[in-house]
């Protein structure tokens, strides 16, 4: 597997392996409740990644084959050496749009501490300065005041009220999409890099 490993100020990130799945399923276990409200259904007969090691691995082989063909950039966050959530670049665009799709969550022992707008200013600066990506988007459920607490902290624009845009545990949901460019990552790098990293 590739190894590229990011630093913050607090944390690390990198990618998720096969031999991270006994913490993994820990912290998935722990925050059935916190997390699953926010993410999309489990598709009919697919392997639950949390209980199942093998497709844990799956995940983690495909992870890094979105690595290799540049479509994504999947990393875990790491707090004093021990897995504590994931945060990934999706669907990496080239072309004229140069875009990529930020997702986020963290264990909610971890919640309220600043690990995830770290991340996310890690993340931003992996996207533009060594992808040389133009956008980034975080698009969040208006509801989920926690996720939106990360975007208010980092003041990243919002765009508007996308409607019915993802399903989520069952339900089509409106999301709020948030954006940064290039452009804006360069008048405020060093803003954000001095508060988080």
């Amino acid at each position: 597997m590739s190894s590229t490993t990011l630093m913050g100020r607090r944390i690390l990130l990198r990618q998720l392996q096969p031999s991270d799945f006994e913490q993994w399923r820990e912290v998935r276990r722990r925050n059935v409740e916190w997390l699953t409200k926010w993410e999309p259904s489990r598709p009919p007969n697919a392997p639950d990644v949390v209980e199942d090691r093998g497709a844990f691995a799956l995940r983690c082989h495909a992870r890094e084959r979105e690595w290799q063909l540049g479509t994504g950039y999947g990393f875990g966050v790491f707090v004093e050496g021990r897995f504590a959530g994931e945060i990934n670049l999706n669907s990496v665009q080239r072309g004229p749009f140069q875009n990529a799709y930020v997702g986020y969550w963290i264990d909610e022992a971890h919640a309220g501490h600043g690990y995830t707008p770290e991340a996310v200013v890690i993340v931003a600066r992996y996207a533009f300065e060594v992808q040389g990506l133009h956008r980034i988007q975080i698009s969040i459920i208006p509801r989920n005041a926690a996720s939106r607490r990360v975007v208010e902290k980092l003041e990243v624009r919002a765009e508007g009220v996308a409607e019915r845009y993802l399903e989520i545990n069952g339900r089509w949901e409106d999301h709020i999409r948030f954006a940064m460019t290039s452009e804006e990552w360069e008048i405020r790098r060093a803003e954000l890099a001095g508060a988080w990293l």
